[in-house]
């Protein structure tokens, strides 16, 4: 009885991740996923929304605070209203690397299905001749809010 309990909690674990999915995009993956309308979340401090400007329609979302310190929870009460945990979304921060970590939370902890990490963030993104805007209008837009 107990072997069949363990297998079926076993399975039932795999089935739970299985569906979680983290996928690692370039910038061309990227831009057809903007087509598509999938949204983005900025993980970045202000200061870097700032100074490199923001890929248009990203939610300004602190995941990391100037000390590397992070509340998960409130965070992700933020990202609820943005996409919920059967849709896709983008993360993305300034080379990829704290996004690593943030998708792997977003999939393995908080039960998101798609989850799209820019692999090499937005300098990647600006190098390669993305397009990027002003963070002033958006930073005000959920300061106002209290979603950044």
């Amino acid at each position: 009885m107990m072997r069949r309990f363990l297998i079926a909690s076993s399975i039932a674990c795999f089935c739970l991740f299985a569906r979680a999915e983290v996928v690692d995009i370039d910038n061309r993956e990227l831009a057809r996923l903007l087509q598509e309308g999938v949204p983005v979340i900025d993980i970045r401090l202000q200061a870097e929304w700032e100074q490199t400007g923001i890929v248009a329609g990203s939610h300004l979302l602190t995941f990391f605070d100037e000390r590397g310190r992070a509340n998960p929870g409130a965070w992700l009460e933020k990202v609820k209203p943005i996409a919920s945990p059967n849709q896709p979304l983008i993360v993305i921060c300034r080379t990829g690397n704290r996004t690593k970590a943030v998708s792997q939370f977003l999939s393995q902890q908080a039960g998101y299905t798609k989850v799209y990490n820019v692999r090499a963030g937005i300098m990647g993104w600006l190098r390669a001749g993305g397009p990027a805007i002003q963070a002033n209008q958006s930073i005000a837009a959920c300061r106002a809010a209290k979603t950044c």
